[in-house]
């Protein structure tokens, strides 16, 4: 489990002085009096925010009070109480360690960039965000349970397990790309995998491509969305590879596969992690990208502007979700029996590696 915790949360604040560590524990040096005096509000504001009751207490009130506390090193103690009421103000994300993965979940682009946005938003809401991998869904209700969650974010499940997690546990849920019958209380927030692929067929059509390939580890839920619409967008049927999942496997699959690959002039892989695996094989292999094969991912993540050449990609607004999922935590802690489907939209953005059909 990794604790990611904003600078509004530190359990203990250590200070050095002429080369010691002093450990300075709140209730012998601060008392709530002294902060209530010093910001110019009442002694029940600065309870109640240690006790998690802000529910009528501004949001600029509150950062205020969290900053002092933090200053002064009453946060032991805020800490610590907070757990044990009925808000901890600890939001929790639950994410798959899938077997693609290969080990290194948190440096996914797709990963790191939802958890940069939703760490960001999560704090500017005066929220604290814990981390957990787990192989089943089923962790997530030890890991709720224990931190006396206010909320929590899943993302990378199967269809079937999310109705199985909400049934087992009491607070606000909301999943990121599922793919599943909704049966109440639960938010979801998808992206729009169908027109993401349906544009980037528009553009291979635009720059003359007729052999395309769409690359994928498999054919079902999003990447199936992803691969029908690059057919729409394209006006035809593209052709369908299914790699393997584990990077070793996946490198001699393309070698095995090489002389069908050449015989495209675009590829579209459903990733950006796929996409840079597959070029960085091509060029390799001696393949001038994009002379000879233009190649396209999705995500938009921050490997794509750290390629040569720079990555195409279908760019999804990191920032809007994780402000979506946040607000739908919050109101669904308002009204319980809240549910919604979001789809949220996407934006090819054009580089480097896809160009004009040369042969």
């Amino acid at each position: 489990m990794l604790y990611l915790s904003p600078a509004s949360c530190t359990l203990e604040i250590r200070r050095i002085q002429k080369g010691a560590v002093i450990h300075m524990w709140a209730e012998d040096k601060v008392r709530i009096i002294d902060i209530a005096n010093e910001l110019g509000v009442s002694t029940a504001t600065v309870s109640n925010v240690i006790h998690g009751k802000t529910k009528k207490i501004s949001d600029h009130t509150v950062a205020r009070v969290l900053e002092k506390l933090e200053e002064t090193g009453y946060i032991p103690n805020m800490a610590a109480t907070l757990l044990a009421q009925n808000d901890s103000r600890i939001i929790g994300v639950v994410i798959k360690e899938h077997e693609k993965y290969e080990g290194r979940l948190l440096t996914d682009p797709f990963i790191c960039s939802s958890l940069n946005d939703l760490s960001r938003e999560i704090e500017k809401n005066n929220y604290f965000l814990m981390v957990k991998r787990a192989h089943n869904i089923m962790e997530a209700v030890k890991f709720a349970s224990m931190w006396n969650m206010d909320g929590m974010i899943v993302l990378s499940f199967c269809a079937d397990e999310y109705q199985k997690l909400r049934d087992k546990i009491r607070i606000p849920l909301v999943v990121y790309d599922g793919y599943f019958e909704n049966r109440g209380r639960i938010c979801n927030i998808q992206i729009d995998d169908r027109d993401g692929g349906r544009q980037v067929g528009w553009h291979f059509r635009e720059l003359g491509h007729r052999k395309v390939l769409c690359v994928a580890d498999n054919r079902i839920c999003m990447d199936l969305e992803r691969y029908e619409g690059l057919c729409e967008g394209l006006g035809f049927r593209a052709d369908f590879l299914q790699i393997p999942m584990q990077k070793e496997e996946r490198e001699r699959f393309y070698q095995s596969h090489f002389p069908q690959l050449r015989q495209y002039s675009a590829i579209f892989a459903v990733s950006d992690h796929y996409a840079v695996d597959l070029m960085r094989f091509l060029q390799k292999s001696g393949i001038r990208l994009p002379e000879d094969i233009s190649v396209a991912g999705f995500d938009d993540s921050a490997v794509c502007g750290q390629v040569t050449p720079t990555l195409t990609s279908v760019r999804q607004d990191w920032a809007y979700r994780a402000r979506m999922a946040v607000a739908l935590l919050k109101r669904m802690k308002q009204e319980p029996g809240f549910s919604q489907n979001i789809l949220t939209s996407v934006q090819l953005i054009p580089r480097d590696s896809t160009g004009r059909l040369c042969h």
